[in-house]
């Protein structure tokens, strides 16, 4: 079934294909639009798509309107995701004595749902691009140098490591926010209001960071949270930072094609990778722009990147601009730009002459009440706090959460798992409503590990210094849904 492992090379394949592609005999190989390994052959590239649209072909039969999510044999999981209609994306992970039980299919689904978000953010929908150009050129290219960037993230070595039972206490396509007093949030207020006004007439959207953490922002959920994710991922000062010393696969002499170089369906070239690690770095001025020095050829970088909003529908030009630990990303409709760079030079200008004041204001007062990098850990616990709603989640520092056990890791992972697949059962039994419960377990090394879900809003946790009793840990969920939660996941 799938990649023998020795064909796999890094154990793990991910591939994209599309069911409307490729049905002729002797056509198959016009479905695949972007595979990784891309050094894998072509022959074991098509077993492994066909093997996926058999078994899509396959549970569609008994569960019309329900995705396949995961298929798991001895030797492999198979996560699925149906990023578009009829587009996939499926991510393949050899099983080995060591992993078996360290991966849960929902972090794993994460990943392929994020790298599409991203990708659409930049490219547009990967659908676009095949009706825009039928040959599937255009997608191809700019799937193979966006994936390929993405996924340099997860690169160890020559493998690829996914998030494992270590980072059970993460949410991947969440926003953590920063808690400020209504003292700050006025001063923010008042940022983001001259923020908005540098065109004039015409409003400017805007996303402020403190570090890695949100502060405010003026677009809808969807594009805050993919504009955020790709923040957190290469724009603010700590990403800079570990892109300007990480190791770089390019500067290992290995050459990645960029593809063609026409444009595809919002304006960007396919020789723009904004995943590209080093790509940027912060001028004099303050505004992050690209690094031409990295990235090599001048010409195939805009300037200023243009991104896709789909629930603003709107294209808008990416200004990011940097004051210490505060980030801004000041969004400018495209369509309200006629003379492109000279306009956003303009605009450039009005922000630093209006709000530059505002902006030393505003990272004064949150650097003033930061408490650093654990202000929000909360003795005796690890925890894990997600809003799916409002895409939001908190948690334990990373710091902290390393101090747990293995087993401790381990027992909440296969409890996440339970869950992802409970949620999903009821998910088909009653779309209309979430259903509310609670599992707490004792640990062969006496931990305790809570997952707890009500209206929606879901709670995990590990305690590993306290009683025998299933009343110490209800009683410890409680005191911190009390103190910490406003009572969201108490019983009364």
């Amino acid at each position: 079934m799938g990649l023998s492992a020795a064909a796999a090379g890094d154990g793990a394949q991910l591939c994209v294909f599309d069911l409307r592609r490729g049905q002729q005999e002797g056509q198959e190989l016009d479905k695949i639009l972007f595979f990784h390994p891309a050094d894998c052959p072509i022959l074991l590239q098509l077993s492994v798509i066909g093997l996926c649209e058999g078994i899509v072909t396959f549970t569609r039969i008994f569960s019309p309107e329900e995705d396949c999510e995961v298929i798991e044999s001895e030797k492999r999981s198979q996560v699925f995701y149906q990023a578009e209609p009829d587009i996939w994306m499926v991510l393949v992970v050899e099983k080995t004595k060591d992993n078996v039980s360290t991966w849960r299919f929902g972090a794993l689904q994460g990943i392929l749902k994020e790298a599409h978000s991203l990708f659409t953010m930049f490219h547009g929908p990967i659908r676009t691009l095949l009706d825009r150009q039928p040959s599937a050129e255009l997608a191809r290219g700019h799937l193979r140098t966006f994936l390929t960037d993405y996924l340099s993230d997860f690169h160890v070595g020559k493998k690829l490591q996914f998030p494992t039972y270590r980072d059970s206490l993460k949410e991947r396509g969440t926003i953590q926010m920063l808690t400020v007093p209504r003292e700050v949030a006025l001063e923010v207020q008042s940022l983001t209001t001259v923020l908005g006004s540098c065109l004039g007439s015409v409003t400017c959207q805007s996303l402020v960071l403190f570090e890695d953490l949100l502060v405010s922002t003026t677009l809808p959920p969807d594009d805050t949270l993919n504009l955020y994710t790709y923040a957190v991922l290469r724009l603010t000062p700590r990403a800079l930072s570990s892109n300007a010393s990480s190791w770089s696969y390019l500067r290992k002499g290995t050459s990645v094609n960029a593809g063609p170089t026409s444009s595809s369906s919002n304006g960007t070239t396919a020789g723009e990778r904004p995943l590209l690690r080093e790509k940027f770095s912060k001028g004099k001025d303050g505004f992050v722009a690209p690094d031409f020095a990295a990235t090599e050829v001048r010409g195939a970088v805009p300037l200023t990147p243009i991104l896709w909003f789909q629930q603003a529908e709107e294209r808008m030009y990416l200004c990011i601009y940097q004051h210490k630990s505060l980030t801004i990303l000041l969004l400018i409709p495209a369509s309200s730009l006629i003379n492109g760079e000279e306009g956003i030079a303009h605009v450039k200008k009005q922000m630093l002459e209006n709000a530059s004041q505002k902006i030393v204001t505003v990272e004064q007062k949150l650097t003033r009440g930061w408490g650093g990098e654990n202000a929000y850990h909360v003795s005796g616990y690890r925890y894990l706090l997600v809003d799916p709603d409002r895409r939001v989640s908190r948690a334990s520092p990373p710091g902290k959460v390393t101090t747990l056990a293995k087993d401790s890791l381990l027992a909440l992972n296969r409890l996440r798992q339970e869950v992802d697949l409970e949620k999903s059962r009821y998910r088909r039994s009653d779309p209309c409503h979430d259903k509310d419960f609670e599992v707490c377990i004792r640990t062969k090394n006496n931990a305790w590990v809570i997952a707890k879900i009500t209206r929606g809003r879901e709670l995990y946790m590990a305690l590993e210094k306290g009683g025998e009793t299933l009343l110490y840990a209800s009683t410890a969920v409680e005191k911190f849904s009390n103190r910490y939660c406003e009572g969201a996941f108490s019983t009364d």
